[in-house]
């Protein structure tokens, strides 16, 4: 990994404290019973405790949009060194597959089919 220059640090450090601040800035859910007595279970929803439908949809959307800001992409040199890893790795296992496959067919064919 490709050492960060000192205005690359001071850019994920005023990240991290943007996002430090955001968490302490957000309201604390309260805690919800584990299950509502049987009274209220029974009671129909009112028209306030009813959620439009797709308001999931769009805070899922809105959540996950906000933790790929979060994320450390990688630079094209990163890329392109764990692109060249992932190839020699699958290269490698390759042959080691091949030259295994031939050690076997020969086994069988010369030592136990004869």
């Amino acid at each position: 990994m490709a050492r960060q220059t000192r205005s690359e640090r001071r850019a994920r450090r005023a990240a991290q404290a943007e996002s430090r601040a955001a968490v302490e800035r957000a309201p604390q859910r309260q805690p919800q019973p584990a299950r509502p007595a049987p009274a209220e279970a029974a009671k129909p929803a009112t028209a306030e405790e009813r959620r439009p439908p797709g308001g999931g949809v769009r805070r899922f959307v809105a959540e996950s949009w906000g933790e790929l800001q979060k994320v450390d992409w990688p630079g094209q040199q990163q890329l392109i060194h764990g692109t060249a890893v992932v190839l020699v790795a699958c290269l490698v296992t390759g042959v080691y597959l091949f030259l295994a496959d031939e050690l076997f067919r020969r086994l069988v064919q010369h030592v136990l089919l004869r």
